[in-house]
């Protein structure tokens, strides 16, 4: 089976492109990139290297990120609201008060993830990868 080639962008050239009318980001390789802020609502950043990537208080509302590379990603505030995060690579990623209302997170791996005052209201852990202490959070 080919690896996916990942296209290189940085965060400027996914700000203007998404202004364009573009939310078709499948498979780009932005590690490292700073979305502070941003706003890529229904943007497709499936299978996406995102990895170190800091989406502090970004605006990721219906946004795909199934199979995306999210390991120590900064999406502290970050708006994930009914987005889909299935598959996805969370570890040691900060969704500290971020918002995963309705997200589907079915097979996320989650482990070592800052969880602290996030929002999972009617969200899908089904699955799911979580730490010890989650676990235990889940069963009281």
């Amino acid at each position: 089976m080919e690896e996916t080639v990942k296209e290189k962008l940085n965060a400027q050239d996914v700000l203007n492109l998404y202004a364009e009318g573009e939310r078709d980001f499948k498979n780009v390789s932005l590690a490292g990139a700073d979305l502070t802020g941003a706003s890529l609502v229904a943007s497709d950043f499936s299978n996406a290297e995102l990895s170190n990537a800091k989406f502090k208080d970004a605006d990721l509302v219906g946004v795909n990120l199934s199979k995306a590379d999210l390991r120590n990603a900064d999406l502290n505030n970050a708006d994930l609201s009914e987005a889909d995060l299935t598959y996805a690579d969370l570890r040691n990623a900060d969704l500290t008060n971020a918002d995963l209302t309705n997200a589907d997170l079915r097979y996320a791996d989650l482990r070592g993830a800052k969880l602290t005052d996030a929002d999972f209201t009617y969200a899908d852990l089904t699955g799911a990868k979580l730490t010890q202490d989650i676990k235990r959070m889940e069963r009281q």
